[in-house]
């Protein structure tokens, strides 16, 4: 479990200490001891100009104007709480930017895809705030009382931490899942959905939650506390980190699930940008208030620690553009029509985000039916990958998005946006440069307090040449950017550090961080994530399924053997499989005199290796990988038709992006299983209908989910429980090989 990274650029001349943080908050004046870690004390190579608190104390002006120059003159609510106040007064406050006129920035905005940020058009005269009251909502619940405060409210002691540390969750109770057959949720903690499934949405802000009513009974749909979307609400509004992998996707026919989930987290996202934005905004209103009715300075003290480090609290990782459009398109009609009077900048993110061309094509096929000339052109691909390549499929991407008062902005700069919505290759760019640059950073990344990850199943399948890691895969890219989320940040950034929440002060961000992590299926690499990252305070939530298997969707009378080979750990689970494919698999094929092997493999370290394995042997072979060139996959599909070679090496990714349909497959061979299943029988189903079609499979019980997938739960269990009595009693006969017909 990775740690927060130590602080860049920052000295810290006191250990921080719970009475310590006391004395920071005394009105008027400032202990002796006030702890260096109240502000970040930049180091010598900053300008000369940054005060430390050495000179604070040693200094002979009063001890509140040197804290001033300490926190920084930019300080808003602090510094100045008189000007916040007259701002609020005029309608122009939107934490802490002037809306009143237009402004036009001409430099190009370095972290929202080079989009410039303008200002909204001023508000009417009215009060800023537009908030419901403090101590009851028209829905019912109280805001003292919501999840949202509850959460960030909590104060972890030193017990709770080295717990959290150590990694180790008690899944401890089981509640059927909502519209998903064969499927439970099982979670840590005391089960709380029982309770709250007939109270979905309470905890909502009124508008949001009426807004979101609104649209659901438009949908047709009924009843929201008993639905799979309320359920799943209730799971995100408990703040703990969720690990959805039976989502079925929009392009699988799942349009209706995955649009449930979507509005789910959406509008989870939007409550939590509205209430922080909220109560930061009743905070100024107080100090303000405060300072009108006394000359001194307002008392800061721990009634307004309600922020983190930098501004944006939402992160929302997808793997393509055209699924950010989707999801961008979901939120704006999800707000409420009185927060979304002007969208800036809509016509842009259409224009950069959707797929022009698409629409021209599909506009001259529909010309020329009409003109009787030619027929509209029927894709052979299947109808999953039109609907999930069909838009624009560029991975690399990153938007940031601002909340006001009437307006959502499009493009904001990151430290000035409420969300982040981004690719994981997007961000990685971004954090290569800050590497490289001394003059760039990633701070923006300190105070995300909400992760979404949607679409994981296409993440794992995408692969991207990116400069700083050419040879990396987006997961691993995915990787590197949880790990640089909640980290102490290098630079001030304007923060006001005397309303900086303790837990970001002490380092402890990532425990409050609730990540919500969405596939269509699990894999290691999910779980690995899920389990070593994601340490929040409240606990996790994961679905458990059961699966039929997909042996009866292979329409062709292929035999199909599974074989088992053993390996003594997943560490060495590579190696034994090449082992025994070089040992038992590979001698039959070199013998054989027929052709029309497709040779199936599931990641790139797998393909290289056997590739380079084949060379060695001068076998006669062709290739089909993600770096092939398209001259090169012309003339080996060509030459595998032909019979001019023998073996087809294929990959899982290189079908997922392109899904070829390879003539002149007489048998399959299995190298690794794919990752997803539909894909076990579409090969097969391209199979050459040979009257003895064979197919081999190579498994090892490392292998169980993808393997659980594809034969089905009750088979794996069959199939992997004949080494468990081995085990057991040494003197039982093994079954290795599995048939099924």
């Amino acid at each position: 479990m990775g740690k927060p990274s130590a602080t860049k650029g920052v000295k810290r001349t006191r250990a921080l200490k719970e009475c310590d943080l006391d004395r920071r908050y005394k009105k008027h004046t400032v202990d002796e001891n006030f702890p260096s870690d109240a502000s970040p004390v930049f180091s010598d190579e900053e300008p000369s100009d940054k005060v430390t608190f050495e000179e604070v104390t040693n200094g002979e002006s009063s001890r509140y104007d040197l804290l001033l120059k300490v926190i920084g003159s930019g300080t808003r609510s602090v510094a100045d709480p008189y000007t916040i106040g007259r701002r609020e007064e005029q309608g122009l406050s939107d934490m802490g930017e002037d809306e009143s006129e237009f402004e036009d920035k001409s430099s190009e905005n370095e972290h929202s895809d080079g989009g410039s940020e303008l200002k909204s058009q001023a508000p009417d005269e009215e009060s800023d705030l537009d908030l419901e009251s403090d101590d009851q909502l028209e829905n019912g619940a109280a805001e003292c009382t919501s999840s949202f405060r509850i959460h960030l409210g909590h104060t972890l002691s030193e017990e709770e931490v080295k717990c959290l540390n150590t990694g180790k969750w008690m899944f401890e109770w089981e509640v059927p899942a909502i519209g998903m057959p064969m499927s439970k949720w099982k979670g840590t903690g005391q089960c709380f959905l029982k309770e709250k499934e007939t109270k979905a949405g309470t905890d909502l802000k009124v508008q949001l939650y009426q807004h979101w009513m609104d649209v659901y009974a438009n949908s047709g749909s009924q009843d929201l506390s008993s639905s799979m979307q309320g359920q799943f609400f209730s799971l995100c509004n408990s703040y703990r980190d969720i690990l959805h992998t039976n989502k079925k996707p929009f392009y699988l026919k799942g349009s209706f699930e995955d649009s449930n989930v979507m509005d789910a987290y959406i509008i989870h996202s939007l409550n939590h940008v509205y209430r922080t934005r909220d109560l930061v905004m009743r905070s100024n209103e107080k100090l303000a208030k405060q300072m009108r009715n006394d000359e001194h300075a307002p008392d800061v003290g721990v009634d307004f620690l309600d922020q983190g480090f930098t501004r944006p609290k939402i992160l929302i990782l997808l793997p393509l553009r055209s699924i950010a459009l989707r999801v961008v398109k979901r939120m704006i009609e999800l707000t409420p029509p009185t927060r979304r009077v002007n969208v800036e900048h809509m016509d842009r993110f259409i224009e950069e985000f959707g797929s022009p061309e698409v629409e021209n094509d599909d506009n001259q096929n529909e010309l020329a039916h009409k003109k009787g000339s030619a027929k509209p052109q029927k894709s052979s691909k299947p109808v999953d990958f039109e609907a999930l390549f069909s838009g624009n499929n560029d991975d690399h991407f990153r938007i940031g998005i601002k909340f006001t008062r009437k307006s959502i902005k499009l493009y904001a700069d990151f430290y000035n946006s409420d969300m982040i919505i981004a690719s994981p290759l997007g961000l990685i760019t971004i954090i290569a440069e800050a590497e490289s640059e001394k003059e760039k950073d990633v701070d923006f990344f300190s105070s995300i307090e909400v992760l979404v990850i949607d679409h994981a199943d296409v993440v794992a399948m995408q692969f991207s040449i990116c400069l700083a890691w050419p040879t990396l895969q987006n997961w691993t890219h995915l990787n590197s950017v949880v790990e640089h989320l909640n980290c102490i940040p290098s630079k001030q950034h304007d923060t006001d550090i005397m309303r900086v929440r303790k837990w970001y002060l002490d380092g402890h961000a990532r425990f409050y961080r609730q990540t919500i992590l969405l596939g269509g299926f699990v894999t290691p690499e999910m779980n690995a994530l899920f389990h070593q990252h994601c340490v929040n305070y409240e606990g996790k939530v994961k679905v458990l399924c059961a699966y039929k298997g997909v042996l009866p969707n292979v329409l062709l009378p292929v035999r199909q053997v599974f074989e088992r080979f053993d390996a003594p750990s997943i560490v060495d689970a590579d190696d034994a499989r090449f082992s025994f494919f070089v040992k038992k698999v590979f001698p039959k094929i070199k013998d054989s005199l027929q052709g029309g092997i497709m040779l199936f493999t599931s990641s790139t370290a797998e393909f290289i290796r056997v590739r380079n394995f084949l060379r060695s042997q001068n076998s006669s072979f062709c290739l089909l990988g993600e770096y092939t060139k398209p001259a090169d996959i012309s003339r080996a599909r060509l030459w595998f038709f032909e019979g001019k070679r023998k073996i087809m090496l294929y990959t899982e990714r290189v079908h997922f992006y392109h899904r070829y349909k390879i003539r002149g497959i007489k048998d399959v061979i299995f190298y690794s299983l794919p990752e997803r299943k539909d894909f076990y029988s579409e090969i097969l189903n391209i199979h050459g209908a040979t009257e003895n079609a064979f197919c081999t499979v190579l498994f090892t019980e490392f292998d169980k989910l993808k393997l659980e997938r594809i034969v089905g739960t009750s088979n794996v269990k069959k199939m992997l429980l004949s080494k468990e009595k081995k085990e057991k009693d040494p003197t039982s006969s093994e079954k290795k090989t599995f048939l099924f017909w």
